[in-house]
């Protein structure tokens, strides 16, 4: 049977939008990660027919949790001896049930507790950020691999160890005392500022930005900030997003097309939300040394204050990355510099930086490597090889609307 497509809009809807809801609220019940995958799938899948049958309800997300959770109590009855063998994420000792005392914060969320339940230190970095952006983000494993610059083999295998590690070292599900916080924090960040970049330009699909996922890091990022005012890693963050999604609605012309930064309305950003933006970065970069993300947060504000193009202070962004750098030594940093460079000392010298690049393994399958060239190549005249390097950026890439603009630009130089 063919689902109806306003039903099947509304589902994919609720999935974009409330998901991370969904789950963690079931991991509540639950205390097993793949359980309340289950669940939660099948809740959506119930989704399909009963909303055609009943109507869509006015409050999907709270549906979806009650059907996911009633499906999870359903199935822990039905297999109570099988139950006692699942391991549990939390138990106050091997065989006693959950502790069910309430948290003492003053954020109360569960998403928060799925996030510090999966950015345990027990996991290494890279699990807890694939593992939170999947089970928290509903992120595809392949949408988490392109983010990571890894093949899907490997992310599927990295985050099947993260749940085996968290099950069997009984992770507790809850965010960390007080006194654990400091030591916690800097996977919790990493992964809201993933899930950040992994919204602002979409791997893959037709649109240029994932607004839920945009929305979702702000919201988490926040949380983050109401929960630990005074760590300058999270003032950097959500500095960083505010800055960045400030420009978010001249990204794309009225049709949807990219538009580079050069070529972006600066009277219609979110001017608010820049104030809001700088604000941060001040008090982000009173800590020393100061953090990666208050780092890219001031390079963000150089371009926010810059009244137009031709006014950005290159030369102090090209500073500002040398710092961050030296601070985060990323392949990814290293040719946003040279970009930088290229724009403050000429294409020619930004060439030769983003030439020294063209070895690095974990840049071997980034598209925007052989764009940034092919731009500096063209702005150098040499058309032949500026085509060929935009035709090898244009094999590299999914995202439709990128496509489209790299086809333009490939047609330009016909």
């Amino acid at each position: 049977m063919v689902a109806d497509p306003a039903v099947a809009a509304a589902v994919a809807d609720a999935h974009r939008r409330e998901w991370a809801f969904v789950l963690a609220a079931t991991v509540r019940v639950t205390r097993d990660l793949d359980l309340a995958e289950e669940c939660v799938q099948d809740a959506y899948a119930r989704a399909l027919t009963a909303w055609a049958d009943g109507g869509i309800p006015n409050r999907p997300g709270a549906w979806l949790t009650t059907t996911a959770r009633r499906r999870a109590l359903d199935l822990q009855r039905r297999a109570a001896t099988q139950e006692r063998k699942l391991p549990l994420l939390v138990s106050d000792s091997r065989g006693a049930p959950p502790s069910r005392e309430p948290e003492a914060h003053a954020v109360e969320d569960d998403r928060l507790r799925l996030i510090f339940t999966c950015c345990h230190p027990a996991l290494s970095i890279e699990a807890q950020v694939a593992l939170t952006l999947r089970l928290l983000c509903g992120l595809t494993t392949a949408e988490v691999a392109s983010a990571f610059l890894v093949s899907e083999p490997t992310m599927a295998a990295r985050i099947t160890r993260a749940k085996h590690k968290i099950a069997n070292a009984r992770i507790p599900y809850r965010v960390p005392p007080a006194a654990e916080l400091p030591s916690r924090v800097g996977a919790v960040v990493s992964v809201v500022h993933l899930l950040y970049t992994t919204g602002h330009t979409a791997p893959a699909g037709a649109n240029l930005v994932r607004r839920d996922l945009v929305e979702r890091a702000l919201d988490i990022s926040r949380m983050l900030r109401a929960l630990l005012p005074e760590n300058p890693d999270v003032a950097g963050l959500l500095a960083l997003i505010l800055l960045n999604d400030a420009r978010r609605a001249t990204r794309v012309d009225d049709e949807g097309e990219l538009l580079l930064l050069a070529d972006q309305d600066r009277s219609r950003w979110d001017r608010d939300a820049i104030a809001e933006g700088i604000a941060l970065v001040q008090e982000a970069l009173t800590r020393r040394p100061p953090s990666r993300y208050a780092l890219m947060a001031a390079i963000a504000a150089v371009h926010a204050e810059a009244p137009t193009w031709d006014d950005t202070d290159w030369v102090e962004v090209v500073a500002l990355y040398d710092v961050l750098l030296s601070l985060w030594p990323s392949p990814v940093v290293a040719l946003n510099r040279a970009v930088a460079v290229g724009f403050a000392d000429g294409p020619g010298v930004g060439l030769a930086a983003l030439d020294a690049l063209v070895d690095e393994p974990q840049l071997a399958g980034y598209p925007y490597l052989a764009a940034a060239r092919a731009d500096f190549l063209q702005r150098l005249d040499r058309r032949a090889e500026a085509r060929d390097a935009y035709a090898t950026a244009l094999d590299l890439t999914q995202n439709s609307r990128e496509r489209a603009f790299l086809l333009r630009r490939l047609d330009e130089l016909v």
